[in-house]
């Protein structure tokens, strides 16, 4: 990793709720920070928001790992990843030292969206347009972008975007040097369920086709080889459980991961 390297960070999953691994995250953003790279995080919240609509005796299901998103559960997503989760992370930076801003993909109309081709997901948006200026504005700053995926459509309407689609094409549109999926896997597995050291797209095809890719890995796969396809020098999926793994992962000292490679 050279200095001035820009890497958007998908930060998520049961990952985050590890008081102990949040600090080390922190920690490990400082370093890279200190060690010249530029930082864009885009967090989830899956966990929270469920937790949040079972409070709320709303009801919520999942079609190939995306969330039904009706304008009940819009709301609930919207408060639970622009508010509680998106400050949290704001505030978990702050006290490890790193300057952090929290904005959601509405701020500046940075995640412009379009609903998804599916009328049985509802509100489930997918990324028409990314604007960066608002993020490349803090970057220069100082700050550490702290994006809540919630996305904006051109009347609009406000749109749930999986986390991971819009970290790739928040990536894409920086030219990210790097692109990291911090997930609670240890990467993408083989149909014996071993560590993928590396998967190539075709790989990939063939794996969720025949049903070893599934669920939420899917749409971590795909954010990845979109972010690629689109100029991205490097993609990984790593394990957030792992102490120190992005540090490890990101300066070529070890590390578990699965690298997504083009053909």
């Amino acid at each position: 990793m050279k200095p001035g390297s820009i890497l958007v960070i998908k930060y998520g999953g049961h990952a985050m709720d590890d008081a102990g691994l949040n600090q080390k995250f922190a920690a490990n953003v400082a370093e890279l920070l200190r060690l010249g790279a530029q930082v864009v995080i885009v967090h989830g919240g899956g966990p929270q928001i469920s937790a949040m609509l079972k409070k709320l005796n709303v009801p919520s299901e999942f079609k190939n790992g995306l969330r039904v998103t009706d304008a009940a559960t819009m709301q609930v997503v919207e408060m639970v990843l622009c508010g509680v989760v998106n400050k949290a992370v704001v505030n978990l930076f702050q006290q490890n030292g790193v300057n952090a801003a929290g904005l959601s993909g509405k701020d500046g109309r940075s995640i412009i969206a379009g609903q998804l081709q599916n009328s049985e997901l509802g509100l489930v948006g997918e990324v028409a347009e990314i604007n960066p200026r608002l993020i490349e504005t803090l970057l220069a700053a100082g700050f550490v972008p702290v994006v809540a995926p919630v996305g904006v459509g051109r009347d609009g309407t406000t749109y749930n975007i999986n986390a991971d689609t819009a970290a790739g094409a928040i990536a894409g549109a920086l030219g990210a040097d790097c692109f990291v999926l911090v997930t609670d896997v240890p990467g993408v597995l083989d149909a014996d369920k071993n560590l993928l050291p590396g998967i190539s797209r075709g790989q990939a095809a063939q794996m969720i086709e025949c049903g070893t890719i599934n669920g939420g890995m899917i749409p971590k796969v795909e954010s990845c080889l979109f972010a690629l396809d689109r100029g991205v020098k490097r993609a990984m999926i790593m394990d957030g459980r792992e102490e120190n793994n992005l540090l490890l992962s990101l300066t070529g000292r070890g590390g578990v991961h699965t690298f997504v490679e083009l053909d």
